[in-house]
């Protein structure tokens, strides 16, 4: 009887979240494209003009990349379409929560991105090599996802991004933005890795549906499935201090310009 109960409920949401996204297309102050102008979102030029000083602190995260966590060890929903270790994520801010060490850790990219009018999300996401994510898409049209390129392939052709029908391929330094409900797929098509600083904004919108769209938003940060994420990083945070506080093992190279470390006090199914 519970699992009916949990069945029809996520049902019912379904159902609501889709007529809320054609609501939501209609009041939309910026369209409903598949990829957005960057002079529509003065704060872009911003990260822009300080993207090498977000790559420094990448950089360092990178040193750990062997410790950072599998998105799907975070958000488990994304188990669906990534189940390997080649997906990786290093949180600063999620629906309200903040990561302080994590922020800490890369405080010039704490400031900058908590300066984005509507900031939901923030986060590095690193694709490793040969890395391909299937299509899919987002569940609510209230946001809208930004990525500035920050280490991009040399062969920049083979990775790219498909949203709809539409193609783009990354730049370093430069902004890409799209609304991420339209199915969407990407590949990391070479031998070095991809990563980008990954926001989810709130979507300009006008009235009424700038209202609504802040009552959603505001339940979803409190939904079981973001705590249930909130707890998991933590957890991982635990660990993170452990694996920093060892000494790095300069001996090898991944070939995507990141160094590796020794044996990680990590367990396998922690975060």
């Amino acid at each position: 009887m519970r699992q009916r109960i949990v069945d029809l409920t996520i049902l019912v949401g379904e159902w609501l979240l889709d007529r809320l996204d054609r609501l939501v297309a209609r009041f939309s102050a910026i369209g409903n494209p598949e990829f957005f102008d960057e002079r529509d979102f003065v704060w872009a030029a911003g990260l822009e003009a300080h993207w090498r000083d977000i790559r420094h602190e990448l950089d360092d995260v990178l040193e750990r990349r062997d410790a950072l966590p599998n998105f799907q060890d975070i958000s488990t929903d994304q188990a669906t379409i990534t189940d390997d270790d080649r997906w990786k994520t290093f949180f600063l801010y999620g629906f309200g929560f903040r990561s302080d060490a994590n922020c800490a850790r890369c405080p010039e990219t704490a400031r900058l991105v908590a300066a984005v009018p509507g900031m939901r999300t923030a986060m590095f996401s690193i694709l490793a090599p040969r890395k391909h994510i299937p299509e899919h898409n987002g569940p609510y049209k209230g946001l809208i996802r930004y990525h500035l390129g920050l280490q991009v392939p040399r062969d920049a052709d083979n990775c790219r991004i498909r949203v709809g029908d539409s193609y783009a391929i990354w730049s370093e330094g430069k902004s890409l933005i799209f609304d991420d409900t339209y199915e969407h797929e990407v590949w990391n098509d070479t031998d070095e890795i991809r990563a980008v600083l990954f926001l989810d904004v709130v979507r300009p919108l006008r009235f009424p549906l700038n209202v609504v769209n802040a009552v959603v938003l505001k339940a979803i940060a409190v939904s079981p499935f973001v705590q249930d994420a909130k707890r998991r990083h933590l957890e991982w945070e635990r660990d993170f201090d452990a694996v920093s506080a060892a000494p790095l093992d300069h001996g090898t190279n991944d070939g995507g310009g990141t160094l590796r470390r020794g044996s990680s006090p990590l367990r396998s199914d922690s975060v």
